[in-house]
């Protein structure tokens, strides 16, 4: 199995994300998106980067889970209730990115949205995994 990130000479350098990743003799999982739900389904965290952290590590722990692991991301969607927000603590929501899932990352889009399905909610995760498939 193999995940390859792909960042064309003629797009801008990306910074947190690939362009395309491109993956061969995989099995797909697909991962609901989290938010900073604790297990007894309270929303955690007094800010977004505490609440980023938390959406992680959930979609990490569903991830590990399914049978893999954060190198087997190959795309996330971060859904923002407060842009401007997340923008400045972009460098503490990388760090905390790469402390839980390192530093090759998957394809990744963020996308303002008025509010999540839990009102205390400021970012939700959803991702698409590539596993080694299973002969």
């Amino acid at each position: 199995m193999t995940l390859e990130r792909i960042n064309p000479e003629a797009l801008a350098r990306p910074s947190g994300f690939a362009h395309a990743v491109r993956a061969t003799g995989t099995v797909t999982v697909h991962l609901a998106g989290q938010t900073a739900m604790d297990a007894e389904g309270r929303i955690v965290g007094g800010g977004v980067v505490a609440q980023f952290e938390q959406a992680l590590t959930n979609v990490l722990t569903a991830l590990r889970a399914a049978g893999g692991g954060p190198e087997h991301l190959a795309s996330v969607t971060i859904y923002i209730v407060d842009v401007e927000d997340y923008r400045a603590h972009a460098h503490e929501i990388g760090q905390v990115w790469r402390r839980l899932a390192g530093s090759d990352y998957p394809a990744i889009a963020g996308i303002g949205v008025a509010r999540l399905w839990d009102d205390d909610a400021l970012v939700e995760l959803q991702g698409t995994a590539e596993l080694p498939a299973v002969s």
